[in-house]
């Protein structure tokens, strides 16, 4: 399978969690296969843009391969690197409204879990080519603070390391006015979330041809 952009996920291991994912989004990123969803009136049209990376959280955003570099390399560096860090933990998750679109978050102390993500913006970042000029265009067409230009400029995407909050999407944007109708929903499929909320893993993932995003190697926070 040739990929053209890569990622580290956080992927839910809890299989009630997962599989409510992938049902509730279409497409399950652990197997590479669509999954059905619920029965829901409009929710193949709310989750049509989360659906193509599945239900995860991201920690290094999507980025193409830098000159010189090659996928067995990342794997290894990526194997590497979560040998290196140690797990993480928040209290739990909660189901909550983020800007125009719903998500899970960790509830309590998530100063572990920026950790973790901001060791994997680091310590894979040779691995990222830099972003385009165009691609740097379209981020800043939203509206970025200074310090998320910066963060851009450096790392190439705005909300990493400070401006990083980390969250497993469940919809795009909703529409107006919809937002506790899908929050009702939305709590009415999920299954009982796991108290503590660990991250004791993370997860390569490649873009394929088609748009979605699938898992190459989940790995253990040994460090």
């Amino acid at each position: 399978m040739s990929f053209t952009r890569f990622a580290i996920y956080f992927l839910p291991g809890q299989a009630a969690l997962a599989g409510f994912g992938a049902a509730w989004l279409g497409w399950d990123v652990q197997a590479a296969q669509p999954v059905p969803q619920p029965e829901v009136p409009d929710l193949e049209s709310i989750t049509a843009t989360p659906a193509k990376y599945g239900f995860h959280g991201t920690l290094k955003p999507p980025f193409r391969l830098a000159d010189g570099q090659d996928q067995a390399a990342l794997e290894q560096a990526a194997a590497d690197l979560a040998a290196t860090i140690a797990p993480a933990q928040a209290d739990g998750l909660e189901l909550t409204r983020l800007g125009g679109f719903l998500a899970l978050v960790p509830v309590g102390d998530t100063a572990g879990i920026a950790r973790v993500a901001a060791a994997c913006v680091e310590g894979l970042d040779r691995f990222r080519a830099p972003a385009t000029l165009d691609e740097l265009a379209r981020r800043r067409k939203s509206g970025l603070s200074p310090e998320q230009d910066a963060l851009l400029t450096r790392w190439g995407y705005p909300y990493v390391m400070e401006q990083f909050r980390f969250h497993l999407t469940l919809t795009g944007p909703l529409p107006k006015g919809q937002a506790d109708h899908w929050l009702a929903t939305a709590q009415a499929h999920l299954p009982p979330l796991p108290p503590p909320f660990v991250m004791d893993a993370v997860a390569l993932v490649g873009e394929r041809a088609d748009g979605r995003f699938e898992l190459i190697q989940n790995y253990a926070l040994s460090g």
